[in-house]
């Protein structure tokens, strides 16, 4: 090795030794004007001698690279959001719940919640490989280059025994100093102050240039390490050997035997969180031990071995302007409240949801009226009742709406039903655009260069009635649109042609059918195949595929009793749309295991847990977290717990391993 690139290698080691100390330790070890002369002199180097480039060298961190497009990647294990609790009898019945499918005592890491972006970074041989925003939770934005600028997100780890592959979850965020700072700058030259800490920090991930997000004084909390053969127990340990890796992980994170410590810690951080110098909104709950996590597993949205418990919203009074109504997709009208715009937790607050006509009628709300209005957990505030003493008289009840407000259909309400609905499906607009545009979004069939206001154009000006009319589009009729060029119209076209390969359990969520989201669409299109079985499917068969109650069955048998969807089902064939299981998804498929209720249970070892319910799965068999006597068998690993083998044996059910599981599908 040269005596230059041993130079270069040396200096980086040094300014990656003293910004670790400055930005994760807060304890400066070197003066700023010492740091900024290395880091010149490495510069310099650099510059002279690019052979010796490195991706992840300190230089890197002062940005420069320009981002016009941010490249969308798909996230290797899905970023699920956590369910939300507000009280001790909410943390009392989720423990119940999980103690019901897991065995031994339960122990829980509690973390403080902070008010963030949400980011993902992958490290591969302890460097740096990228980070990801959250998006929708299964892909999100590259903003990798932007990332590297935030001095406390390590671009090589620190110390050794870190996996060859990880991924690492946290929250950049935006410490109330260096934000109000930046809004003090902004106010000298005249500019509009920034809203909030958290919509700043995300707001700095998609600027396009880099060195802009280097002078913002970002974080990065890291809270959980996710992977394969991580060669960690518990998240209390990922939180310890994260922290020795270089991760700014927060120390304020404790390791409670029971929910009542639990809520000590709860009760500390409600109180002390306001001398942090950072926004915090909550804490999170987690199982610690990763194998009852494993255990537990997730919920369609959300693992079941977390909570969020949400400190007490932020409240505030304002006058009630007018009350209107919204026709969603399905029908469903919403009333929204149009307030006095009103500042609550950051941001300016003038609409908030009544949800439905019972509401009104319970909190006996009124226009003029002045109104509490919270903003907890939820993104739309709320309102919470009426004062009463500033009400003016006299006053009249509201009284709900009879008939569309969009196509003066009546409204009907059916028997069970929370909100009223306008049953002119295929002629009422916000019912006809709604569903286009869920038909094109992201978890659906993904169409690059459509967005919601392009398909409200697109209807408006007669050139498409349902989502079968996309594909007749053609680039003449759509370059007059508004804000319409050539390529735009280009890239419209091409979306629409790609989206041809979406897969089947896509275009069925696409399709908008009532109650049947993205898991009960996935559970449909793996049992019956094709979008022609589900048609000919009767109530009973439906209610027979797993997780598919009588609702949803009898909405699906409504869907397709419908000509005019039948018509479109058939266009949208003809088009080429995929609306059955491909080859290589039918590969492996059997039904071998049709009619069986299987539990797993344990740690295996030439499988994982989630193959082996792929497994199951695929070869037609239906998975259970808990054990009854319809329990067909347990696939039973070691460490399985002592009362699952107990209530097995009282109830009679097979128990066999993983290699006899194995055997019965070959």
């Amino acid at each position: 090795m040269s005596s230059i690139q041993n130079k270069i290698n040396e200096l980086r080691a040094s300014l990656r030794e003293h910004n670790y100390n400055y930005y994760v330790l807060d304890n400066a070890t070197i003066s700023d004007y010492d740091f900024d002369i290395k880091l010149q002199e490495l510069q310099d180097l650099e510059a002279k001698h690019p052979e010796f480039f490195d991706a992840n060298s300190p230089t890197q961190r002062v940005g420069g690279g320009v981002t016009k497009n941010f490249e969308t990647i798909a996230h290797e294990h899905r970023m699920y959001s956590l369910d939300n609790s507000y009280s001790k009898e909410d943390l009392q019945d989720w423990e119940t719940r999980i103690k019901k499918l897991v065995d031994g005592d339960i122990q829980y890491t509690c973390e403080l919640k902070y008010d963030g972006a949400s980011i993902s970074l992958t490290y591969e041989n302890g460097s740096l490989a990228r980070a990801v925003t959250r998006g929708d939770g299964f892909q999100g934005d590259n903003v990798t280059v932007n990332i590297k600028t935030i001095k406390s997100v390590p671009l090589q780890l620190k110390g050794d025994g870190y996996p060859a592959k990880f991924d690492i979850r946290g929250e950049i965020v935006l410490p109330f100093d260096g934000f109000n700072k930046m809004n003090e700058e902004r106010i000298e030259i005249g500019e509009e102050p920034y809203r909030n800490p958290r919509n700043t920090a995300s707001g700095s991930l998609k600027l396009q240039d880099s060195a802009e997000v280097a002078k913002r004084p970002l974080e990065c909390m890291l809270y959980n390490i996710t992977g394969s053969n991580l060669g960690i127990q518990t998240q209390f340990e990922s939180l310890e050997k994260a922290r020795a890796w270089g991760f700014k992980v927060p120390k304020a994170a404790k390791l409670t035997n029971s929910i009542d410590e639990v809520l000590e810690f709860v009760d500390y951080w409600n109180v002390n969180r306001h001398d942090l110098p950072y926004e915090t909104d909550g804490v999170v709950v987690k199982v610690n031990s990763l194998q009852q996590q494993e255990e537990l597993g997730y919920t369609a949205k959300a693992p079941r071995w977390a909570m969020a418990y949400k400190f007490k919203a932020e409240q505030v009074s304002t006058k009630l302007n007018s009350i209107t109504y919204q026709v969603g997709r399905t029908g469903a009208i919403t009333p929204v409240a149009n307030l006095e715009p009103v500042e609550l937790a950051g941001t300016t607050v003038k609409r908030a949801s009544l949800h439905n006509a019972d509401q009104i009628e319970k909190l006996d709300i009124r226009v003029g009226d002045t109104v509490y209005v919270e903003k907890g957990g939820e993104i739309i505030p709320k309102i919470l009742g009426v004062d009463l003493s500033k009400r003016n008289n006299p006053s009249e009840p509201t009284q709900y709406i009879t008939s569309c407000p969009e196509c003066e259909t009546e409204l009907i309400r059916q028997e069970g039903e929370a909100q009223h609905y306008c049953p002119n499906y295929n002629g009422c607009s916000p019912q006809i655009i709604g569903r286009i545009q869920h038909f094109i979004s992201r978890k659906a069939m993904d169409i690059d260069g459509l967005g919601g206001e392009t398909v409200a154009l697109l209807v408006n000006e007669g050139l498409i009635s349902n989502y079968s009319d996309l594909y007749e589009l053609t680039k003449e009729e759509v370059i007059p649109l508004e804000r319409m060029a050539e390529k735009s119209a280009d890239n419209l076209i091409q979306g629409i042609e790609l989206s041809k390969n979406i897969p089947f359990e896509r275009v069925l969520f696409a399709l908008g059918i009532r109650y049947v989201g993205e898991t009960v669409a996935k559970k449909l299109a793996k049992h019956y195949k094709s979008i022609d079985a589900i048609a000919g499917a009767t109530q009973e068969g439906l209610v027979n595929v797993d997780e598919i109650g009588v609702k949803i069955a009898e909405s699906v048998s409504v869907f397709f009793s419908s000509e005019i969807n039948l018509h479109i089902i058939n266009r949208l064939q003809q088009f080429g749309v995929q609306l059955e299981l491909s080859a290589e998804q039918l590969i492996g498929q059997t039904n071998i295991l049709k009619g069986d209720i299987i539990v797993v249970s344990g740690v295996f070892e030439s499988v994982s847990r989630n193959e082996l319910k792929k497994l199951i799965e695929d070869n037609g068999g239906k998975l259970s977290s808990s054990i009854s006597s319809k329990t067909s068998y347990i696939v039973a690993g070691s460490n399985m717990g002592p009362s699952k083998k107990e209530k097995a044996n009282q109830l009679g059910v097979l128990l066999i391993n993983e290699h006899e599981f194995l055997q019965r599908i070959q």
